[in-house]
Formats: C-alpha cells, structure tokens, sequence
C-alpha cells in the first residue's frame, strides 16, 4: 500500500479511536505529502525515497523541538512532540545498528576503492543512497569520517 493510502487509511483509524497524539501526527505528516504533490514541478505519485525523506524530516523535527521544550522546562510540549515523533517512527524503516553500520560503510569504501578524505564525498553519495532511511545522514558521516580516518 501507499504511504499516502496508509495515511489515509490510518488517520480514520486514529479519529474512531480518539487518539489526538496520532491524529495530529498522522494529519501533519499528509500535509507534508500533500505539499510535495502539489509543488511545482511535482509528481502526481509520491516515490518511495520521497516518502522516506519527508518521514525523516518530519521526525527529526519532532525530536528537536522536543529536546528544545526539555531545555526550557516545558515537559508538556515535549511529551506532545515525543508522541508526535514515536508515530512517525513507526512508518520509518528500522534503523540499522552501529557494527552493520561500520560493516556497510566498510564495503562501500573497499567497492569504490577510497582510501583518504579525498575520496569522501563519493563514498557519502553511495552510502546516502543505500542506506536512505536506515540510517541518518549524521552518523553515516562519522562512520565514514572514521572510516577513511579522518
């Protein structure tokens, strides 16, 4: 199914149930789909990377504005934000683990033969794109970085 039908699908779902976390959720993570449909130059469908881009956003948002509300003492906010950013986790794919991370990085690096910090910015193009929405773009950096020894 669709990201945007299983938004949809469980925005219903979350109405009936009268759970205002999830709806909220839920509701803003169709607005975010709906303005990428609806941009310029946009698409009619809604690409699997796009949707996968629009959730890390999203979530990553959720989780800073939360760490903000924390530091300002406004725990109310934060566990709204917090509940906010557990649902959007659950349409995002598993993160992967620090070792299958090293070990993913590590056989990019042997493919594309890179050896310095020269070579980092194409061994980041290749592992951006097979690890997109697996892990975030932070930590494959440093897992790169370490990698190369930088």
């Amino acid at each position: 199914m669709e990201l945007k039908q299983r938004i949809d699908a469980d925005i219903k779902t979350a109405m009936l149930a009268r759970d205002k976390d999830r709806l909220n959720a839920l509701r803003a993570i169709k607005s975010a789909i709906l303005l990428e449909l609806t941009k310029e130059g946009g698409q009619d469908t809604l690409s699997e990377q796009d949707g996968l881009r629009i959730l890390q956003k999203l979530h990553k948002q959720r989780t800073e504005a939360a760490a903000i509300y924390r530091q300002q003492g406004r725990a109310d906010l934060a566990a709204e934000e917090e509940a906010q950013g557990l649902v959007i986790e659950a349409y995002l794919p598993v993160s992967i683990g620090d070792a299958e991370l090293r070990a993913e990085v590590g056989a990019i690096i042997a493919e594309l033969d890179a050896s310095s910090m020269k070579d980092m910015g194409r061994v980041m193009g290749e592992a951006n794109k097979r690890l997109a929405g697996r892990a975030e773009g932070a930590r494959i950096a440093a897992a790169v970085k370490r990698a190369l020894g930088g």
